[in-house]
């Protein structure tokens, strides 16, 4: 048996240059950014970001062989600081290399740490492959350094390329004939994930003693010993029920949205995007008619991460049932709207002098800071005066909702302002 049969197909169908590599063309098409930046041999640090199996650790290997550059890789699951000072003691004697980090969010903060140094420098070209959002996973002096691509899902129509792809070209495959009959399972159970995809072929390929093999959905499931899921985590049954979650909660009904939280545990969702979207609810549905909604799912989200399943069930209803309860409203989301279409609509007003800071004895004498009125000087912390840019004077951004603390609020911003905001 040679070493080819011992390899998965995904593993014998990796692309061997940036023309064969199949999706992502905003990234590696012809007027693609990786694709220019690999044209002029400068290549800088990068995060790609995206879901399993679109190709991350993929186009890391290419670009490495496109450059010209020695490859490295770890997982940060396996590997720690002393796995990470080797590989950049080897870098150092090359000269340059390229480090490719699988799952760089599991590295902690003295991992990550590391790395900076020998990034800064450019001993290594950092390509690290994360599947969270690296604002939240990756430590923000890391992150300035490198540039941060999403990569997408594959389409329907990519992934059945990539099928097609390897009909044509795998050796192995070609020694029987296939029939692709259907494709919806297989479409399905691969998740948009291209190596699922592959493997999952060539499984149901080699589960026949026979040529032709007819690819259908039964073969596939038959194959899995599972039927096709009537929650599909990237179809339209996700969104459908995610929008059903939501709506259930800002509609303030508790029921439905542990029912429809239900469905999707039961459907394998990911708890981390559950949770945020609770996070996001907290704030535009609920703000500052109860704050501490806020810090729930917050809350929440952070401690999903800590405990994954089975238990975060229980977090993740408790804090759907506190937001579906809670007293509602949409006054910070509509405000800062609002305020997003001034700024379009109006450009950037000057600030009024007296509001602008005067660190030097120039601005000072221009009149920056000049007359402003310091709240704390005041009785009850506050002294009437003018906050917006001449052209925004007396515009009403936020309207507190109608609840027991915003109407609180409302008739504190009343008293303060004597009808200069109509409160």
């Amino acid at each position: 048996m040679t070493g080819a049969e011992h390899k998965p197909l995904a593993e014998r169908m990796r692309p061997q240059s940036l023309s064969e590599y199949i999706g992502q063309e905003h990234l590696v098409g012809p007027q693609g950014v990786i694709s220019n930046l690999v044209a002029s041999g400068k290549v800088p640090s990068m995060i790609f970001w995206g879901p399993p199996g679109v190709g991350k650790t993929t186009l890391a290997l290419l670009i490495a062989k496109e450059v010209n550059l020695q490859f490295f890789s770890l997982s940060a699951i396996q590997a720690g600081v002393k796995e990470v000072r080797q590989v950049l003691d080897a870098a150092k004697k090359l000269g340059k290399a390229l480090l490719f980090i699988d799952e760089i969010h599991r590295f902690n903060k003295s991992q990550q740490d590391a790395l900076l140094g020998a990034v800064e420098n450019g001993t290594i070209t950092l390509i690290g492959a994360t599947t969270e959002n690296p604002s939240f996973e990756v430590i923000p002096a890391l992150l300035s350094r490198c540039q941060v691509y999403v990569l997408k899902e594959f389409s329907a129509q990519e992934l059945l390329q990539i099928v097609q792809h390897a009909l044509i070209n795998d050796s192995l495959l070609k020694q029987k004939e296939v029939l692709l009959t259907e494709t919806h399972s297989l479409l399905q159970f691969s998740g948009g994930d291209a190596r699922k995809l592959l493997n999952l072929l060539e499984l149901a390929i080699n589960s026949e003693n026979k040529s032709p093999v007819a690819i259908t959905d039964a073969l596939v499931q038959k194959v899995i010993q599972q039927k096709t899921p009537k929650y599909d985590k990237n179809g339209e049954q996700h969104y459908d029920i995610i929008s059903a979650f939501i709506k259930s909660m800002r509609g303030s009904d508790p029921n439905a949205a542990v029912y429809y939280l239900a469905r999707m545990l039961k459907g394998g969702e990911d708890v981390k995007f559950i949770a945020r979207r609770m996070l996001i609810l907290a704030s535009e549905d609920i703000g500052n008619a109860n704050p501490t909604a806020l810090v729930l799912a917050n809350n929440c989200f952070q401690a999903v991460n800590v405990i994954g399943m089975p238990e975060a069930r229980i977090l993740l209803s408790q804090t759907a049932i506190y937001l579906a309860t809670s007293p509602k409203s949409n006054a910070s989301y509509a405000a800062i709207d609002a305020a997003l279409a001034a700024v379009d609509k109006s450009g950037d007003l000057s600030v009024p002098l007296h509001l602008r800071n005067a660190p030097t004895k120039l601005m000072k004498n221009l009149d920056y800071g000049k007359n402003y009125k310091y709240a704390h000087s005041f009785d009850g912390n506050f002294a009437e005066q003018e906050f917006l840019p001449d052209d925004l004077s007396n515009t009403k951004f936020y309207e507190p909702g109608n609840n027991d603390r915003e109407n609180a609020i409302r008739k504190w911003l009343r008293n303060l302002w004597k009808g200069k905001y109509n409160y």
